[in-house]
């Protein structure tokens, strides 16, 4: 992959980040967006860029940069919290089998960001206490799974939480829409979203009791 010291972090509007990428990426997996299922779109990473949480590399193909933060809901009897897969807007279906993970927000610190992921995809308020010293910052380099063909970056701000009030058997919570339209030009509706997240206790070692 042949790359460059730039970076791109918004288009005016999605025709021109796809005007941007069709040169750098192939027309294959470009097509496959958002059809593939467990895919988002094009119009998913324009909102993505707008919002800030994603940086383009201007490269062949480019680069996606996400900073995600990570919670390690701890439970009983040595069981963590794990996503165990995600229904979309679309109908499909995308396994997960990972901790609570949310792409954070230019400027938001860890701990906002937790608090925010907890609220968003949990549902309402709850306590959270973060263990303290748990905090590990790892750089992960993957191809995409909801962008086939278009490589990313995730910069991983991982935490131990507690996280007060919730089920004690698997249970699934909906999530509202991610992203705000007040005057009703950004077409969130072109989007997919996740609808519905299925959470599952596991053991997190060999020594659950």
């Amino acid at each position: 992959m042949t790359t460059t010291s730039q970076s791109r972090t918004s288009f005016a509007t999605p025709q021109a980040l796809s005007d941007w990428l069709k040169p750098r990426l192939s027309s294959d997996s470009l097509d496959s967006w958002g059809v593939k299922p467990g895919t988002k779109n094009l119009h998913n990473l324009w909102l993505e860029l707008s919002e800030g949480e994603t940086s383009l590399v201007d490269s062949s193909p480019p680069l996606r940069t996400v900073n995600v933060v990570t919670v390690r809901i701890l439970g009983k009897g040595n069981l963590v919290l794990v996503e165990s897969r995600q229904e979309l807007s679309d109908g499909s279906f995308r396994d997960r089998f990972r901790p609570l993970s949310e792409k954070m927000k230019p400027h938001e610190t860890t701990e906002e960001a937790v608090a925010r992921a907890v609220k968003e995809e949990l549902g309402s308020s709850r306590i959270v206490r973060i263990v303290p010293g748990s905090y590990r910052k790892k750089l992960e380099e993957r191809n995409s799974a909801s962008y086939p063909g278009l490589p990313a970056r995730y910069v991983l701000h991982s935490v131990d939480a507690w996280v007060e009030g919730l089920p004690e058997e698997d249970f699934v919570t909906e999530e509202k829409e991610e992203y705000e339209d007040v005057d009703g030009t950004r077409g969130l509706e072109k989007a997919v979203s996740v609808r519905k997240h299925y959470w599952e206790w596991v053991c997190s070692d060999s020594l659950c009791s």
